[in-house]
């Protein structure tokens, strides 16, 4: 039978989906949905200095979100990840994840943010069934702060996470893009941070996307294993079964409840169970993060607004161009010129 003539007409309909299986076998469980490439941060890893944004005419509404969520439930996707740019910039954003809570086969609502809006969108957001919040936070020193994000003051970062907390989110994890010179020998004070707080935390390697004029990539990465030594002379990390479903390797800290994640593009490639798939905030369906394989999906949801089938359609065929996995070279010219806030983080 062909994968067109097995696809369900509706999520109601009780036929069984093939679900979104990529030409190696890995089976798709897993979208990260920017839902705007805007940010009030200019973090100098993620973009530019001077952005030039999309036009608003160009981003998918949320309405057309919302129901490219839903055809990726009926597909079998069970974890959708928000993000941008800054997610909670987008006007009316409440609305969309009340939406995206009511999929019934999505178990994991979450959202990647920098926290300078939670303090007014937190109690909203868990309403609305969101289950997990990521929050970006690379220094604990207010001066460092500035100047990573170019233009933002950690007082707001750390005010959001306060109101994280304060209503009550399950798990709050923080992630930390490690720089060499700039940030890495802040790693085990992020940690005594997190333990403090009763949140996980996840060191990253930068992902070289985009053309930066801050760094040069090569000189300020700082690998994994690196950090992991250096939290050795501070901490018992045990290796941890724990999973998000994403490309983090845990470790727990003895006698703490926090959990240490390492995501590794560099020294410890994630590419073999990958499960996961982006859309970027103008509707292209990416089929990896260091590749530029993609599929226009802003295209079929306005050339068929009416027809959910057809959207199936387009994300079941556009499983063929997922590729084996990334490439990412430090020391080359970066093949990926999207930055990572189009990318969506």
């Amino acid at each position: 039978m062909s994968q067109e003539a097995s696809l369900p007409t509706s999520a109601e309909s009780g036929q069984l989906s093939p679900g979104l299986v990529d030409p190696f076998g890995r089976r798709i469980t897993y979208v990260r949905l920017s839902i705007t490439d805007r940010c009030d941060l200019r973090c100098v890893y993620c973009m530019s200095e001077q952005m030039t944004f999309s036009p608003r005419s160009q981003l998918l509404t949320l309405e057309e979100m919302a129901r490219l969520a839903r055809c990726f439930s009926d597909l079998g996707v069970t974890k959708l990840r928000v993000t941008g740019g800054e997610p909670l910039v987008r006007p009316n954003v409440v609305w969309l994840f009340e939406r995206l809570g009511e999929l019934p086969g999505v178990r994991d609502l979450t959202l990647t943010t920098n926290a300078t809006q939670l303090g007014r969108y937190a109690q909203s957001l868990k309403d609305a069934g969101l289950t997990r919040i990521n929050i970006s936070l690379d220094t604990l020193k207010p001066e460092r702060f500035r100047s990573i994000t170019r233009v933002g003051h950690i007082e707001r970062t750390l005010a959001g996470l306060d109101a994280a907390l304060r209503v009550g989110f399950g798990r709050i994890k923080l992630n930390a893009v490690v720089l060499k010179h700039r940030n890495h020998d802040e790693v085990v004070d992020l940690v005594r941070f997190a333990i403090a707080r009763g949140v996980d935390i996840s060191f990253i390697e930068e992902m070289p996307l985009g053309v930066i004029g801050d760094h040069d990539r090569a000189e300020a990465y700082y690998s994994s294993d690196a950090i992991r030594r250096d939290l050795a002379e501070h901490f018992e990390l045990l290796p941890s079964i724990h999973g998000t479903g994403g490309p983090s390797q845990y470790f727990n800290i003895a006698g703490e409840e926090t959990r240490v994640g390492f995501i590794s593009p560099h020294s410890h490639n994630f590419c073999g169970d990958c499960n996961r798939v982006r859309v970027t905030a103008q509707g292209r369906l990416l089929l990896c993060l260091g590749q530029e394989h993609s599929a226009d999906l802003r295209r079929v949801l306005r050339g068929h607004p009416t027809d959910d089938e057809r959207v199936r359609r387009a994300l079941l065929s556009a499983m063929d161009l997922k590729p084996q996995g990334h490439e990412f070279d430090l020391t080359a010219q970066p093949v990926i010129f999207r930055h990572m806030n189009s990318t969506g983080g």
